[in-house]
């Protein structure tokens, strides 16, 4: 069937966003294949092709091969595009390149940019989409000018420095997690000034884009009576709250561990950007195949949990996270509804986060039984870490991603896929499109507990 503006009306804007992703990975895969990308006398399978292209445009940062050994010059910058593709999202990247060529922006199209970004109304999405794609690109050039001439001292030539330091930049702010030194942060494992960039880089991808611009709003002192909207307010809050409780924890459990032979400041910094990129972003400063299985599972509920709503994470996000526990609280307590920050969380969204958690503890549930059929003789541990990295978009691996078969791999790119798609997404784009009915059943109580 030919695909018209005539058939789209014929799908959900949320059939439409999974259909354009598809079509993004098929575009990656094509732009990651062409003549010059790989270097000289290096090949690559159709599958882990595939993988790479999957977790470029989910920017998760888990593939099967050494994107520095594999890609050239050439390559890098085009898999950067990608980066930049997945990480803004399809929408944002289409709707900027509309308003470049001053193409009008349908009602249509102000529905798929609402749904790829979360949003509950059609007003000022294009504007919304306009400073999205400013504040990226910003804080990538900004992060890659500092790292660049930070590291020129370790490279003979500028254009080099240039090349790793944006490439780093790139990684970092969309949460992708591919490196090209091989060995993700490790050279920087000392260095806290690369650290505390790159975790700044990490902090600004994930937090979420509307955060970042009522930010900007603030500061930028336009609106005499600014408010902060309650949706930055839990945002913020429980995205620091689970910062500073992933590094003590991290702390705690491997200074007994694999911290052991580490000096206090080593440790500090260790388990701080060790929370921080276990949000989303998947880079690591330190052998993380050495942690115990308590941090591995510790760091897996991390992933599970990920970035914030409208960012470049995946995972359930952070706002499901705080509804969700915020809603136990008070039903603990006694409370029909919940009340923060002097408003009350309407109870769709509580419905909507345990949904999110249930389908997203299934889907992990489902493809750990399905691994462990697949992947004879890989631990538990590993399995569930791989998994959750993958539905996070977060790429942190314990070194497992080029031995899986290549039903594991599919498993993973499946993963990969809703992560960044989206489940709420997602579980529209099965559910297809619903009638209201006219009329309605009787209530009655059901024993629960």
């Amino acid at each position: 069937m030919k695909l018209t503006r005539e058939n789209l009306h014929r799908f959900t804007p949320a059939q439409i966003i999974v259909f354009y992703y598809f079509l993004a990975i098929g575009f990656s895969f094509l732009l990651l294949n062409l003549p010059g990308v790989y270097l000289p006398g290096v090949k690559v399978s159709f599958i882990d092709s595939l993988f790479t292209a999957v977790s470029a445009v989910s920017v998760t940062g888990l593939t099967p091969i050494s994107i520095g050994g594999t890609y050239s010059i050439f390559g890098l910058c085009m898999l950067m595009l990608v980066l930049q593709l997945g990480g803004i999202g399809i929408m944002s990247i289409g709707t900027f390149f509309w308003l470049l060529v001053k193409k009008k922006i349908g009602l249509r199209e102000r529905q798929l940019i609402m749904v790829d970004h979360n949003q509950y109304s059609l007003a000022g999405v294009v504007q919304l989409i306009q400073q999205i794609v400013v504040i990226i690109f910003l804080i990538e050039a900004i992060g890659g000018i500092i790292l660049t001439l930070y590291i020129m001292k370790f490279y003979d030539s500028f254009s080099e420095a240039l090349l790793n330091g944006m490439f780093m930049a790139v990684s970092a702010t969309t949460n992708a997690g591919f490196d090209i030194t091989g060995s993700s942060m490790h050279p920087y494992f000392g260095d806290y000034f690369i650290q505390t960039v790159i975790m700044i880089l990490i902090v600004l991808g994930a937090i979420g884009f509307p955060v970042l611009i009522e930010v900007k709003a603030f500061f930028s002192k336009k609106a005499p009576n600014f408010r902060f909207s309650l949706f930055t307010k839990i945002t913020t809050v429980t995205f620091a709250f689970l910062l500073v409780w992933g590094a003590v924890l991290i702390f705690v459990l491997e200074s007994f561990h694999s911290f052991k032979g580490l000096a206090w400041h080593e440790r500090i910094f260790a388990s701080l950007f060790h929370s921080v990129s276990a949000r989303s972003a998947g880079l690591t400063t330190y052998d993380i195949t050495q942690f115990s299985d308590a941090t591995d599972i510790f760091i897996s509920s991390l992933m599970f949990i990920g970035a914030s709503p409208s960012s470049v994470g995946g995972g359930i996000r952070t706002t499901t996270f705080a509804i969700a526990l915020l809603f136990l609280i008070n039903f603990a307590q006694g409370n029909n509804v919940i009340n923060i920050f002097k408003r009350e969380i309407k109870l769709i969204d509580v419905y909507r986060s345990y949904a999110v958690i249930l389908l997203a503890a299934m889907m992990v549930m489902t493809a750990l039984l399905i691994l462990l059929i697949t992947e004879p003789g890989v631990p538990v541990v590993a399995l569930l870490f791989e998994i959750t990295s993958a539905f996070g978009t977060c790429g942190m691996s314990l070194g497992i991603t080029s031995d899986l078969s290549i039903i594991g791999k599919s498993i993973i790119m499946v993963l990969m896929f809703i992560g960044r798609v989206g489940l709420i997404s997602f579980l529209y784009t099965l559910g297809g499109k619903t009638n209201k009915r006219p009329y309605s059943y009787p209530k009655e109580r059901v024993i629960i507990g």
